[in-house]
């Protein structure tokens, strides 16, 4: 069973790959920044990051990934009303 140490690395593990997949995405030019999937995954990613960022109980990083979390937001309601 997994204790909540390992649970908590485990959901950080699965926000970094959401990050890094939606950034070689865009970098190798797959999918663009005003997509929904880019900006999706920006939500869920920085969202599993953000909740690991809790259990650590990391001031910096929980604010960080809330204007992650923000701006991706923005960005995909921006982007569905064009």
């Amino acid at each position: 069973m997994l204790t909540m140490i390992n649970l908590s690395i485990v959901i950080g593990t699965i926000g970094m790959i959401f990050l890094l997949v939606a950034f070689a995405l865009n970098l190798f030019k797959k999918i663009t920044q005003d997509s929904s999937i880019y900006n999706i995954f920006n939500i869920i990613g920085a969202g599993f990051l953000f909740y690991y960022a809790y259990i650590l109980n990391s001031i910096p990083f929980l604010i960080l990934e809330s204007i992650w979390i923000s701006f991706a937001v923005y960005k995909l309601i921006s982007c569905n009303k064009k």
